[in-house]
């Protein structure tokens, strides 16, 4: 081939970049009809607007739906064999916050078989990623490291900007954010934290799998302990953030911490789009159009529960 046609295909495949992936001198179409497979986990404890015993908060298939793509929820309580043929018909998985046992809960007994899953399917070269919120980042770390490592830190009800490492403007998740989003994500208190649990940097740092597995884009301090708050698999795509960019846009329960700023509602879109693009190079299908209609969210009502807990709306499940 000679130079001329070579650098205008090269200049082709840039161009071309938001509808194909330009790999090993080919183009692979992406998926622009994503779906999201959203994990549902055990009600807590005094949630008073139960109607099940399962629930996802509204916010997740929202935070999703926003990015471009459309949620199936995955219960708890299935079979292995059920959790692989979902698995085969997404194209991605979210794990979200809550408040359950990450060692023992059917929720951490699902989170591994997808975790499972993905890790096989990504090195047989199908391309499938999971994002972890909150208490969705430390089930990663727990099932990465085969062991618990959190401890516990000050962070129940409280805004924070992101100390953002040297790793992370060239991560595949932040370098394509505006440079003036991310200056103001490390200057400015517009990242939500509502947990107890974390990963300090001095544990991951101390474990060698968690070291060798992923790369940490953020840290956050409470005041006395330093913490993992964003991070991505080297190897895989794996992403994991202990704040709620969901939250942001779609939860509005009047506790500190809770920021609805431009900036922050503009990184909320950029983490959900991001994701949803990673989707996107995922190839699953549903067995048939009738089969996908009856997996969708869309078979379910959200309840407004007015207040009462940590969300605006939830759905349940049984």
């Amino acid at each position: 081939m000679c130079r001329p046609i070579a650098m205008l295909c090269a200049l082709l495949c840039v161009c071309l970049g938001a509808a194909h992936l330009c790999a090993a001198g080919t183009s692979r179409t992406l998926n622009l009809r994503p779906v999201i497979g959203v994990l549902a986990q055990e009600n807590l404890p005094g949630d008073l607007s139960a109607r099940g015993s399962s629930y996802i908060a509204a916010s997740y298939v929202k935070y999703i739906e926003s990015g471009g793509a459309r949620v199936v929820p995955i219960r708890i309580n299935r079979t292995e064999r059920e959790y692989a043929d979902i698995f085969s018909s997404i194209n991605g998985l979210l794990l979200p916050g809550g408040g359950v046992d990450i060692e023992t809960s059917q929720f951490s007994r699902a989170s591994k078989i997808f975790y499972d899953l993905a890790l096989r399917a990504n090195d047989a070269g199908d391309f499938f990623p999971i994002w972890g919120t909150c208490q969705g980042l430390q089930q990663l770390t727990v099932l990465t490291a085969n062991e618990n490592l959190l401890t516990l830190t000050d962070t129940r009800a409280v805004a924070l900007p992101l100390n953002l490492t040297p790793a992370a403007k060239s991560s595949r998740l932040f370098r394509n954010f505006p440079e003036e989003l991310l200056q103001t994500l490390g200057k400015e208190n517009i990242t939500s934290n509502f947990h107890k649990w974390s990963l300090s940097t001095q544990n991951f740092s101390r474990n060698a799998i968690l070291k060798r597995f992923y790369k940490v884009l953020s840290t956050n301090n409470d005041g006395k302990k330093e913490f993992i708050s964003t991070m991505e698999a080297y190897r895989y795509p794996f992403y994991a953030v202990q704040w709620h960019p969901e939250k942001t846009t779609f939860e509005w329960i009047d506790k500190p911490g809770m920021i609805h700023s431009t900036a922050a509602v503009r990184a909320s879109f950029y983490t959900g789009s991001f994701f949803v693009s990673e989707a996107m190079k995922n190839q699953h299908h549903f067995s048939s159009p009738e089969k996908e209609e009856q997996a969708l969210i869309y078979n379910f009502s959200p309840l407004y529960i007015r207040g009462r807990g940590n969300f605006v709306e939830n759905y349940y499940f049984d």
